[in-house]
C-alpha cells in the first residue's frame, strides 16, 4: 500500500514494529500519528471481543505495556502527532487539514 499515490493508510498499532514498515512509511509521505492515552484507549475497547491482544484479565496494562513499546517508534516515525483524546473525529480532521494546508 505504501507504493500507492494519494492514499490515506490506517495502520495495525503493531505495524510500527517493523523497521521497513517505519521506513516505508515515512518515505511515502505524511504519518499522522493519532495519540491517545492507555486509559482512553481502553474506555473505546473494552467491551470490544475482536481485539485479541486485549482477551487478557488486564486489558488496560496491556494497553499500557503496548503503548510503552510502540509510542516512541510512532513519535520517532512521525511528522505530525495529534492528540485524540476526547475529541470528535471532525476536530482530530481539521488539525490534520490545518497542519497540511500549512507546508
Amino acid at each position: 500500500m505504501t507504493q500507492l499515490d494519494n492514499q490515506v493508510l490506517a495502520t495495525g498499532g503493531g505495524v510500527i514494529m517493523d523497521p521497513d514498515n517505519r521506513r516505508n512509511l515515512s518515505a511515502r509521505g505524511l504519518v499522522v500519528y493519532l495519540y491517545c492515552t492507555p486509559e482512553q484507549q481502553f474506555e473505546r475497547t473494552y467491551r470490544d471481543r475482536n481485539r485479541p491482544l486485549l482477551q487478557t484479565e488486564d486489558p488496560k496494562a496491556r494497553l499500557e505495556a503496548l503503548m510503552a513499546v510502540r509510542d516512541p517508534l510512532y513519535r520517532e516515525s512521525a511528522d505530525l502527532v495529534v492528540s485524540t483524546e476526547r475529541r470528535s473525529a471532525t476536530a482530530v480532521t481539521k488539525d490534520i487539514i490545518r497542519h497540511m494546508d500549512e507546508d
